[in-house]
């Protein structure tokens, strides 16, 4: 079967090393959308972090003015090991992924790009992400950052009515069906909201702490919110906020020079 692909000039996978060498005279920014593959409930495809990842990159990318940031191949796989209970889910290691993404960085200074942002499908990945972000900018003169949701995730939680919606529930199930709406099982959607006595482990709480527990613990189904409040229509809204508040931020990256990045505080 003859199959075409539709090349785009930002994506790194499609272009030639000659391109790439003159691409980068134009541009130094690159986003790297890194995901996962793991559970997301009864209803929903394992894909979702990998593939939400990679969508919002090239949305973001074909968004931004000229030259627009070179996007990376997507990392598929992340730290999902609290999902290992529920079959589907393929975990690698923090020590695995951080010195993967290390040593991409450590390549793609080598290659001449100065900013990397790291665009992070999968909030279990967070602290990964970070301290190998940490680690090249120890190691490279290039400004490096992680970004899992900070610049829309306010604006989202005020679209939606669930709290603790953190998992596979009304959020990610709207933006699911708003994208791949064959893919939904909304008759195996269940309501699985969370509460919590103690507000400090309260994810909705301002003085909530980071914890991590296996999600087998605190959830029959998998799904941590209530993903039968989900809607396509929610879903849209979701991901115009989130290409737009991201493009905001990428462009205020991709257009500040490399010395304006490390503002000095006397």
């Amino acid at each position: 079967m003859k199959t075409t692909t539709k090349k785009t000039g930002f994506l790194w996978e499609q272009m030639t090393w000659p391109e790439i060498e003159a691409y980068l005279k134009t541009v130094d920014t690159a986003i790297l959308p890194c995901g996962a593959v793991e559970q997301h409930g009864p209803h929903l495809p394992v894909d979702v972090d990998y593939y939400d990842a990679k969508y919002l990159a090239y949305k973001v990318a074909e968004g931004c003015e000229d030259p627009k940031p070179l996007v990376l191949p997507t990392i598929p796989f992340g730290v999902s090991f609290h999902h290992d209970d529920f079959k589907g889910t393929l975990s690698v290691t923090n020590d695995a992924l951080s010195k993967f993404v290390y040593d991409l960085g450590m390549s793609l200074a080598k290659n001449g790009i100065k900013k990397l942002i790291i665009l992070n499908g999968h909030g279990d990945n967070a602290p990964t992400l970070s301290y190998a972000a940490q680690m090249i900018t120890r190691d490279t003169n290039i400004f490096v950052c992680v970004d899992t949701g900070e610049t829309s995730d306010a604006l989202l939680y005020k679209l939606i009515d669930t709290p603790n919606d953190i998992h596979a529930g009304e959020i990610e199930t709207s933006t699911t069906l708003a994208l791949r709406p064959e893919l939904v099982q909304m008759d195996k959607a269940v309501n699985e909201t969370m509460m919590f006595d103690n507000r400090y482990l309260d994810y909705d709480s301002e003085s909530s702490v980071n914890w991590y527990v296996h999600t087998h613990k605190i959830s029959e189904s998998g799904i941590m919110g209530d993903a039968t409040k989900a809607t396509a229509e929610k879903g849209k809204k979701m991901w115009e906020l989130m290409i737009l508040h991201m493009i905001r931020f990428v462009e205020s990256i991709k257009n500040a020079p490399l010395k304006d990045l490390y503002q000095k505080r006397y």
